[in-house]
């Protein structure tokens, strides 16, 4: 039988605590819309043959601000950045329905928490 490390068998008690396990399911849920959001705007800059610095001057931002965004392994940008960048793109954000896993694994176990 593997032994589990220190880390995941405290995560394991953890997610007993109600606070614990609400603030978990929040910050997985953020950490994958943020990654595939920003995933996908790498993958399009790249599709319109833009480097990050030619992003950078279409949206009026420091290179360095592109950069970041769709470099850094901690990422948690604004809106508005997020906006601009989509936008020099050709697309815009919107929001579209969790399918009924995502509802399930997500939306429910958020609102049971609370409730």
């Amino acid at each position: 039988m593997a032994k589990g490390s220190a880390f995941w068998d405290d995560h394991a008690g953890d997610l007993g605590d109600s606070e614990y396990r609400h603030q978990f399911v929040l910050e997985t849920a953020r950490i994958q819309a943020v990654d595939a959001l920003i995933n996908k705007l790498d993958e399009l800059r790249e599709v319109e043959g833009l480097s990050k610095a030619d992003l950078a001057r279409a949206i009026d931002r420091e290179p360095a601000a592109v950069r970041r965004l769709l470099t850094a392994q901690q990422v948690n940008p604004t809106v508005a950045l997020v906006a601009d960048v989509a936008a020099a793109l050709g697309f815009r954000l919107t929001l579209e329905p969790l399918d009924d896993k995502a509802r399930a694994e997500v939306t429910e176990r958020l609102r049971a928490l609370v409730s």
